[in-house]
């Protein structure tokens, strides 16, 4: 058995498994199942696009304190 993707409407099998917290942050609605969710290849490179700016705000954010 394949597991699939944890993405509201995404059937795809999934590649990745990441803490729920992280992927929520990014911005990915999920089903909630667990501390952990699931991510199909595009819903993985959507959520490293999205964390790679909110990190990258974060960092910034450290720069000026």
């Amino acid at each position: 058995m394949v597991d699939t993707c944890d993405v509201d409407g995404c059937n795809e099998a999934a590649v990745r498994s990441l803490a729920i917290n992280k992927v929520r942050e990014a911005g990915l609605k999920v089903k909630p199942s667990g501390r952990r969710v699931l991510l199909c290849k595009q819903h993985y490179k959507e959520y490293k696009k999205r964390r790679k700016k909110l990190d990258r705000l974060e960092r910034m954010r450290w720069k000026n304190v």
